[in-house]
């Protein structure tokens, strides 16, 4: 179906859907990549994208066949230059809501390493504050700490909020099991109805959930109490198995059967 014709150019549906596609991966990719490397080779990426469609909408043979080489020597840079990125876009998509649809039973290397390591610190009598990062971005409360990018594990969650490591302090920020930030301070909740016994830990797990979708979950150096904070919201004295569940189900879906 043509929607309109410009001199010799014609404009059909397919043509209007095919552009739509396009600039919405690529505005996609450039928000995931955001403040990274990555970001200005996409840009340039776009741009000779750009480029080849025109020249070849003109039938600019020549400039049509250069612009085709350039994209496949400059996606083979981009591919070799920026395989963490890569990796890590193609772990978000693996995490995807649409695709965990299709999972019956969807598992998270992250909650596993989170109820471990929680366990872990109750035993220790260690405190802990861990941020799970879901769709809304954390990147300001991440530039306030210091940048990790380490594979998510049990041991090296301890490790951080061991009383002697000087990232103990603040609060892990976890997202696509990478963690990508520790010792980051978190914005303190102002709620009045807050149970006074509750520390600065509970205050900071709350005050990121009422600004954002993250699932945080508190370990308490004092009581040896587990909590997990959502949406403003606390679920206290959480034993392990009632963790791990309730993990799966707000990480996963964001919301609780009552």
């Amino acid at each position: 179906m043509t929607l309109f014709t410009f001199k010799f150019i014609t404009v059909t549906v397919w043509d209007l859907i095919d552009i739509i596609v396009v600039y919405a991966i690529l505005l996609k990719l450039y928000q995931f990549f955001k403040g990274s490397r990555a970001s200005q080779m996409l840009i340039g990426l776009g741009v000779i994208l750009l480029l080849s469609f025109v020249a070849r909408t003109l039938n600019l043979q020549s400039v049509s066949w250069i612009m085709s080489h350039l994209q496949t020597v400059w996606v083979i840079f981009f591919v070799i230059v920026f395989q963490p990125e890569l990796r890590r876009i193609l772990i978000y998509l693996g995490q995807s809501r649409l695709l965990r649809r299709f999972l019956s039973e969807p598992k998270s290397k992250t909650i596993e390493a989170v109820v471990t390591a929680s366990q872990e610190l109750v035993h220790r009598k260690w405190g802990g504050l861990f941020v799970l990062a879901r769709e809304v971005g954390l990147k300001p409360l991440k530039e306030k700490g210091t940048v990790l990018n380490a594979e998510v594990s049990a041991g090296l969650l301890v490790s951080l909020f061991n009383p002697g490591s000087p990232l103990h302090d603040g609060a892990v920020i976890i997202q696509n099991d990478i963690i990508e930030a520790a010792g980051c301070i978190l914005p303190l909740s102002e709620n009045a109805d807050l149970d006074p016994q509750m520390g600065t830990r509970h205050r900071a797990a709350l005050g990121v959930t009422e600004e954002s979708d993250a699932v945080v979950v508190v370990v308490s150096e004092e009581t040896q109490k587990i909590a997990v904070a959502y949406q403003g919201m606390f679920y206290r004295n959480v034993d392990e198995d009632t963790l791990r569940a309730l993990l799966n189900k707000l990480f996963f879906s964001g919301r609780v059967n009552r």
